[in-house]
């Protein structure tokens, strides 16, 4: 599961997971516009504009579920 957190509309936030029982974030060190893309698809939202990085919608406040992403952008879903 996916959700979108600490955005203005359901269609921006910190990207968090939910894995192993708990909620946890996307470490955005590599995060890019691809990963951006699948993410939203996943969310049924539009693509994106841009991909914020440097924690721009807060820190999460569980474990790092997933780090290093490198989609293509074409990913049906990010997990």
């Amino acid at each position: 599961t996916i959700r979108l957190i600490g955005g203005l509309n359901r269609c921006e936030g910190r990207v968090e997971i939910y894995l192993r029982g708990e909620w946890g974030t996307v470490c955005d060190d590599a995060w890019d516009i691809a990963d951006a893309k699948v993410v939203c698809r996943q969310v049924g939202c539009n693509l994106p504009k841009v991909a914020q990085v440097m924690a721009h919608f807060g820190p999460g406040s569980g474990p790092i579920q997933m780090d290093n992403l490198k989609c293509t952008g074409t990913e049906a879903t990010l997990t």
